[in-house]
């Protein structure tokens, strides 16, 4: 399924339920909000994008603390969630999606090759009607795409709207 296809049909279901994305982007470098805001309309259900591609900027932007990008790297499950409630606290997005990933040609390492890409979707709680990241449900996943850069950073594209809408249409 295209991009944009996925786009148009998370659009039709954040749209249905009234809320707002965020997304929170690192190795993609704001793919995702671009493949967003194509579509008109799109102000109706996309709040804002956050680029946060150095670790500063996820600690002042997300508040991923320093702490933890130097225990667990910036490529990683907890930086992943963070990311992805901080998008939530600092937003008025009630579903957010984050990335960070290792796109190439360099960065990898033998624990996180090159294409190693971390996910986190953070949905409304079913816990109540209050939305916010205090109430928020993630979800994270790990991901090794194969490809040069742009294959991977396309891939991580894909593979965040794909699975948004399907967290959301389960809801």
């Amino acid at each position: 399924m295209s991009s944009r296809t996925l786009t148009e049909q998370l659009a039709e279901v954040l749209q249905q339920h009234g809320w707002m994305l965020a997304t929170a982007e690192s190795c993609t470098g704001g793919m995702i909000a671009s493949h967003c805001t194509d579509l008109s309309g799109s102000s109706n259900w996309f709040e804002r994008g956050f680029v946060t591609y150095s670790n500063e900027a996820k600690h002042e932007m997300l508040g991923v603390k320093s702490s933890l990008i130097a225990e667990q790297g910036a490529v990683s499950e907890a930086v992943a969630q963070v990311m992805a409630l901080g998008a939530m606290r600092h937003s008025r997005a009630q579903v957010t999606l984050a990335v960070t990933g290792v796109a190439g040609p360099n960065g990898g390492s033998v624990e996180k090759p090159v294409g190693t890409v971390w996910f986190a979707w953070a949905t409304p709680s079913d816990a109540g009607p209050t939305l916010g990241a205090e109430t928020a449900w993630v979800k994270t996943e790990v991901m090794h795409f194969p490809g040069d850069r742009a294959a991977v950073r396309e891939a991580t594209v894909q593979h965040a709207l794909k699975t948004l809408l399907n967290l959301l249409q389960q809801h």
